[in-house]
C-alpha cells in the first residue's frame, strides 16, 4: 500500500497520542496508561526546564502533576525503571521482557562494575533487606575513591548500588527528584520469585508490537532502534505477519529506501484521521523526536541536542524544545525556567518555517501553557 508522508505523520501522531487532548485521561491512572501505551518514558537528569519524564507525559495529559508519576513508581507500582534506548520508565507487565538483559550483565558486567566486592555486594542486600531501601546518602564510604567518568559518583557503594539495579537484584522503589531510593525486587513487587524471562522470539514480538502501536507505520530499524542484535528476529517475525495478513506491506512517499509495515486496522483509520491541529512544546527526548533518522525523513526537520557542544558551536541552542503546530515541527525554542523569578525565559526562537503573525500567536498560547507546567508541577 502506497502513502504519502502527511499521511505517515498523521498514524504516527495519532500512535503517539499527540492529536487529541486527553487519550489517557487524567491523574495517576493517566500516568500508567500512557507509559503502558508508548511502551518506555525516557529519564533524564537535565532539568533547565521540567524533566522530560514528566515534560513528555504532560504532553498527553492534561493537568499532570508529578506526584501522579511517584504514585505510579512507589504506591501502584506499575511502572519500574530500566534501560531501554536510555534510562526510562518502563510498564511493569513487561518486566520480564528486560530479564535477559539483567542476566546478561551479571554473566559480563561493564568492566567499570569488574572491581565489585562480592561480599561488600553481599552485606548491601543483607542491609537493605534488615533495614529496607536505602539511598546513596544512607551510606556512609569510610574511603572515597577518584572518578572513572563526569557522571561517576566517589563512593564506592555507587558501583555496588549500580549493580544491583543492573542485575536486577534491586529496584528504583521512589525517587526524590534525581535521588533514588533502591528496594529488593522481589519484595518492592510482591513477588516470590521474578517472572520467567521472555524468549528471543518474545522479545522481538514485544518490540514488533511496541513499534506499531507507538509507530502506526514502522521500519525494521524504527522497530529495532538500539537494539540491532534483535533485528533477525524481528524480520523473520514481519514476514510471518505478512504472510498471514496481519501485516501490511507500506510504501511511504519519497523513502523508497526503508521498508515499513502497518496493521490493517490502522491504515482502515487513516481516512477517518482528521488534520491534526495541536501545537505541542515537545521534549528533545520524546518518543517524537528521540529518534531523529525517523524524524529527519517524516518531518523533514534534523534535532539538534546542543547541551554537551561548547556554547560558540550550537545552533539551535543548549536545550532547544522542537515546537510542533499540527503535523509540521515549525521551530525549536532554547528556553530556561528561571525558578526564582518564576517565569520561562526563551534564550533563542529558530523558525523552520516563514514566521506569521498567526503562527506566533499559536506558539505563544502553547508557551504560556508551559510556563503554568513548570510552576505548578
Amino acid at each position: 500500500m502506497k502513502i504519502s508522508q502527511a499521511d505517515a505523520r498523521r498514524l504516527w501522531l495519532r500512535a503517539q497520542r499527540l492529536d487529541e487532548g486527553a487519550a489517557f485521561g487524567t491523574g495517576p491512572a493517566a500516568v500508567a496508561a500512557a507509559i503502558r501505551h508508548l511502551g518506555y518514558v525516557q529519564i533524564d537528569t537535565i532539568n533547565v526546564i521540567e524533566r522530560c519524564h514528566h515534560h513528555i507525559l504532560w504532553s498527553r495529559i492534561p493537568n499532570y502533576r508529578t506526584a501522579a508519576l511517584a504514585a505510579v513508581q512507589s504506591n501502584a507500582k506499575s511502572a519500574f525503571e530500566y534501560w531501554a534506548h536510555a534510562l526510562a520508565y518502563i510498564p511493569t507487565d513487561d518486566y520480564r521482557f528486560f530479564i535477559p538483559a539483567m542476566d546478561a550483565w551479571r554473566i559480563r558486567p561493564h568492566p567499570s562494575f569488574a572491581k565489585v566486592d562480592p561480599e561488600a555486594y553481599a552485606a548491601l542486600l543483607t542491609r537493605i533487606r534488615d533495614d529496607g531501601p536505602l539511598s546513596l546518602r544512607d551510606i556512609d564510604d569510610a574511603m572515597l575513591e577518584e572518578k572513572d567518568h563526569p557522571w561517576a559518583s566517589r563512593k564506592p557503594s555507587k558501583r555496588l548500588l549500580s549493580h544491583g539495579f543492573w542485575t536486577g537484584d534491586l529496584t528504583i522503589s521512589a525517587r526524590t527528584g534525581m535521588l533514588k531510593f533502591y528496594e529488593l525486587t522481589e519484595r518492592h513487587f510482591g513477588w516470590t520469585a521474578r517472572p520467567a524471562p521472555a524468549s528471543p522470539r518474545a522479545f522481538a514480538g514485544y518490540l514488533l508490537d511496541r513499534g506499531l502501536r507507538t509507530q502506526g507505520v514502522a521500519s525494521l530499524e524504527s522497530m529495532t532502534y538500539v537494539d540491532a542484535p534483535a533485528k533477525a528476529e524481528v524480520a523473520r517475525l514481519v514476514a510471518e505477519r505478512v504472510a498471514c495478513g496481519s501485516l501490511v506491506p507500506v510504501a511511504i512517499e519519497g523513502l523508497a529506501r526503508a521498508n515499513h509495515w502497518a496493521e490493517p486496522a490502522a491504515l482502515d483509520e487513516l481516512s477517518a484521521l482528521l488534520p491534526a491541529r495541536r501545537v505541542h512544546i515537545l521534549s528533545p527526548f520524546d518518543p517524537l523526536v528521540i529518534q531523529r533518522k525517523r524524524l529527519s525523513a517524516l518531518y523533514g526537520y534534523e534535532h539538534r541536542f546542543e547541551a554537551y557542544v561548547p556554547a560558540a558551536k550550537r545552533v539551535l541552542g543548549y536545550f532547544a524544545l522542537p515546537v510542533l503546530v499540527g503535523d509540521r515541527i515549525v521551530a525549536a525554542i532554547d528556553m530556561k525556567m528561571d525558578r526564582r523569578a518564576g517565569a520561562l525565559t526563551i534564550q533563542k526562537w529558530t523558525w523552520l518555517v516563514p514566521e506569521t503573525r498567526a503562527l506566533r500567536s499559536k506558539i505563544e498560547t502553547a508557551l504560556n501553557r508551559f510556563e503554568r507546567f513548570q510552576k505548578t508541577a
